[in-house]
């Protein structure tokens, strides 16, 4: 499978709706809420007007030149916000695509291009029974705060 990752272009910001709704952790054997819920303004802060803000910065993974998965990364006032400045990270590959490094692969193009720009941290939220939880530990995350559903995590760059 060859596998490259590369800057979103501007004319593909309207696939982070998609990516957005696919980030979302459903567990196994739980119906998933209808497509509706990513207008929500506590996930809309995630893509609303995205590129148009300083901080924006998008990577796609391609598949035979089909787009199959986004990570993202946006100074907002989220799930996953530690302090002011910090950029919180959103990532979503679809699901046969999963398990393959993908996601990895993504999260550590994303980790340098944050550290070349100057950052020193990054943060996320992530449920904690989503299998993600693994593979951010595995690239530098560490849990800093814990709600009863969530892990917050952060990177030192």
């Amino acid at each position: 499978m060859n596998i490259h990752i590369r800057e979103i272009k501007s004319n593909e910001y309207n696939l982070l709706d998609d990516f957005l709704y696919k980030a979302i952790f459903i567990l196994e054997g739980v119906e998933a809420p209808p497509r509706e819920i990513i207008n929500a303004p506590e996930l809309q802060v995630y893509v609303q007007d995205f590129g148009k803000r300083e901080g924006d910065i998008c990577f796609v993974a391609e598949v035979e030149e089909k787009i199959v998965g986004a990570v993202w990364v946006r100074i907002m006032d989220d799930y996953g916000h530690v302090e002011d400045g910090v950029p919180s990270f959103a990532i979503s590959l679809y699901k046969e695509y999963r398990g393959l490094g993908i996601g990895t692969a993504m999260m550590k193009q994303m980790l340098t291009e944050l550290k070349i720009r100057g950052y020193q941290k990054t943060s996320l939220a992530v449920q904690k029974e989503n299998y993600a939880v693994k593979m951010y530990k595995n690239v530098g995350f560490e849990i800093v705060d814990e709600n009863v559903e969530e892990y917050i995590m952060v990177c030192v760059l």
